[in-house]
């Protein structure tokens, strides 16, 4: 009876090793080669998802920068036209003035010229 144990237990234990080698041999090399081929198709997929993301970063900063340099020209212009806009104002403003000048000499020569119409009928 002892003996029939002892040879089941020995069967148990000879299956234990044969599992055990078969996994160590078989099993264990293609789970890590499925692994490792897994891992690496993982890394291209994140190296070519890495790339694209460059790639669209590098394009929101061109984009980024044409609209600076863009609004940079809009602004010069806005600038430039602003300072001809004051120019022109500043010629009107010395015409205007001008304008007034001689309006004034001419009212001044006409009061001038009224006064004395007026001093000959005052001292009549």
């Amino acid at each position: 009876w002892q003996e029939k144990r002892g040879l089941r237990e020995l069967r148990v234990l000879e299956n234990l090793k044969n599992t055990i080698f078969e996994t160590n041999e078989h099993i264990l090399p293609k789970c890590e080669q499925a692994m490792h081929d897994n891992l690496n198709e993982a890394f291209k997929r994140l190296q070519a998802a890495n790339d694209m993301i460059h790639r669209l970063q590098e394009r929101e900063h061109e984009e980024m920068k044409l609209q600076a340099d863009k609004l940079m020209a809009r602004e010069e212009e806005c600038v430039a036209h602003w300072e001809e806009l004051m120019k022109e104002q500043r010629n009107k403003q010395a015409e205007v003035d001008e304008e007034h000048r001689k309006a004034m000499e001419r009212l001044k020569e006409q009061y001038s010229e009224m006064e004395k119409e007026l001093a000959k009928y005052v001292s009549f």
